[in-house]
């Protein structure tokens, strides 16, 4: 869980970024360069002894929905939503990542669905302020991201396990290679536009792509083979506690304090009813 935990202190910071730093870049070349840059950061690591061409196609197959899709649908939303709105509605992917476990399994976990339940309303707790009703289309996208994302994860947990001999990093270049494939032929669709970029936007990407995207997704899939999917469901709302202590603590920025306690009691809570 430890993993798990770090990575969402890593994607804190993520949301106001995007939305500042990136606002009116075409959302195809910025998913480009960074999942170019996460494939570039495992492919020293590539093994492909042991993988045929079907498990090849697995792997790249499911980064393109997990990360991919994720990203086009997750950037594209910035357009649409302000970056706290976005942030509230990142908050639904417990439940999707429970949905989408169930299903594979063929049964119901109403633990599961309970805890997931509790992650969804403790973030919304610190979260949630009363704003203008955001637009059906931006719903619409975030919550694309948010399927794509926890499809991804529970297969990955699931298609390693058919993989024994395999670690998690000699093929993990497969997955971004498969996101940077999708995003490729998105930018190529809309024309190849290449905007003008500043040094802060490419240092933002260069973060983004490195740091938040090519090792915080790695640390992730990994952490999510050591846990319980209940435990991966709720893990997925950490960062809504993490990012609004930060913002309070580094940042200097106010919120309501007995919201972040409130939602952060409700945050354990989820986690305890998840214990063996």
């Amino acid at each position: 869980m430890l993993s798990l935990t770090i990575v969402s202190l890593l994607w804190a910071v993520s949301f106001g970024l995007i939305k500042h730093q990136l606002a009116g870049i075409d959302v195809g070349f910025v998913s480009l360069i960074r999942l170019s840059f996460s494939t570039a950061l495992f492919l020293p690591f590539l093994r492909m002894r042991g993988i045929r061409v079907a498990d090849l196609l697995r792997f790249m197959t499911l980064g393109a929905v997990q990360y991919g899709f994720m990203y086009l649908a997750y950037i594209e939303s910035f357009r649409y939503l302000a970056a706290y709105q976005v942030a509230l509605l990142t908050i639904f992917t417990p439940l999707c990542v429970t949905l989408t476990n169930d299903i594979l399994q063929r049964r119901w976990h109403g633990r599961h669905w309970l805890s997931a339940g509790l992650a969804v309303a403790g973030a919304a707790v610190i979260i949630y302020r009363e704003t203008g009703t955001p637009t059906l289309i931006g719903v619409f996208l975030v919550q694309i991201s948010n399927l794509c994302f926890a499809v991804g994860q529970v297969f990955y947990v699931r298609l390693m396990t058919h993989h024994p001999d395999q670690s998690d990093r000699s093929v993990f270049s497969l997955l971004y290679a498969g996101g940077t494939l999708i995003s490729a032929l998105f930018w190529l669709g809309h024309g190849m536009p290449l905007p003008e970029i500043n040094t802060a936007q490419w240092i933002t990407l260069t973060y983004l792509g490195i740091i938040a995207s090519g090792v915080a997704f790695f640390l992730w899939n990994v952490g999510a083979r050591r846990v319980s999917s209940g435990i991966l469901a709720v893990m997925n709302n950490l960062k809504i506690p993490l990012g609004v202590l930060a913002a309070l603590l580094f940042f200097g920025e106010s919120t309501r304090l007995d919201r972040l306690l409130i939602g952060g009691f409700i945050f354990v809570l989820a986690l305890f009813m998840n214990r063996d």
